[in-house]
């Protein structure tokens, strides 16, 4: 049997739910043999959330990443506020009987919410994940100590956090994905496939946090900054709150990889509680996230269209 598992990409959370499906999937639900394709997703502005070609497993199941009505798609778990791209697909997943879909916005990760999910209606054992269902839920859900915890990054799976959203290449995700279900965090850090990389891509994040002291500009209670014509293909989101903690929200562009990216947060040690819906806001330009935190993903190239959208959040979440 094909098990094709769908999953956000360079992502702690989309990586943690996978590995824990195929687990779970392979324990307590194959009566054979599986041989399991992991595909990291990411967010386009347009198209279907899911490319019909990638439900290509004979078990399709996509978890951290939106719905699509496909009847290829066998499981599903998310809990992304913005997860329909339409009523239709809302209506869609209402009406499935299957018992094999579940949803839940209030859920602070997918990691944990899919394991305590299949622990309570299938009976998977989650003894052995405890480690990574506290780190999951932590990294998901923006619930460091501070903002000195989220930069400073010395806890293993705050150094894996990093790695996993720099990298690119899918072997060594599907390496990791393995890992982290069956290893101890501090074990996949000292990795050599993690560590040696992992060198540089500190080197890097403390360059970021220069490059946002210098280019950052607080107005407001806003924090802008414009990494668009910056080497920056994935930037620590909580470095802005780190810099600028009398700060209420962020809005970052930069460019990653094979697209443009409009980054919306709101600081998690926030001076005044979040009065805006992050989520609803990035919706509004065909992206989405949680209530706190989301993100737009524009063609690459499109620098002038994603400094409007930028210039626009920043001009609501100052009102």
């Amino acid at each position: 049997m094909r098990l094709r598992v769908l999953h956000h990409g360079s992502c702690f959370d989309g990586a943690s739910s996978a590995g824990i499906f195929a687990r779970f999937f392979r324990e307590c639900v194959a009566r054979g043999p599986v041989d399991v394709a992991f595909t990291p997703m990411d967010h386009k502005e347009a198209g279907p959330a899911i490319p019909p070609e990638s439900l290509d497993g004979d078990v399709n199941a996509c978890v951290d990443f939106r719905y699509t009505s496909d009847a290829r798609l066998h499981w599903w778990f998310d809990h992304h506020v913005s997860t329909f791209q339409s009523a239709a697909d809302e209506a869609h997943f209402r009406a499935d009987q299957n018992g094999q879909k579940f949803y839940d916005p209030s859920a602070k990760s997918c990691t944990r919410f899919l394991a305590r999910t299949v622990a309570e209606k299938f009976g998977f054992d989650i003894s052995s994940l405890q480690e990574l269902l506290h780190w999951a839920e932590i990294i998901d859900g923006a619930l460091f100590e501070s903002a000195a915890q989220a930069v400073e990054l010395h806890e293993p799976a705050l150094r894996l956090m990093t790695w996993v959203e720099a990298n690119r290449d899918r072997a060594l995700s599907e390496r990791f994905i393995a890992d982290v279900i069956s290893k101890p965090l501090e074990e996949v850090v000292a990795s050599p496939y993690v560590a040696e990389p992992l060198v540089g891509l500190l080197e890097r994040h403390h360059k970021n946090v220069e490059a946002i002291r210098r280019l950052a500009r607080l107005e407001q209670g806003v924090v802008f900054t414009d990494l668009s014509l910056e080497p920056i293909t994935s930037v620590n989101k909580f470095i802005v709150y780190y810099l600028y903690p009398e700060a209420r929200y962020a809005v970052t562009v930069l460019s990653p990889g094979k697209r443009m990216k409009v980054s919306v947060g709101s600081n998690p040690w926030p001076p005044m509680p979040r009065t805006h819906d992050i989520a609803k806001l990035c919706e509004r330009y065909g992206g989405g996230g949680h209530p706190a935190v989301g993100a737009i993903s524009l063609p690459k190239g499109e620098v002038v269209r994603a400094r409007q959208i930028a210039a626009e959040l920043v001009a609501i979440l100052r009102s």
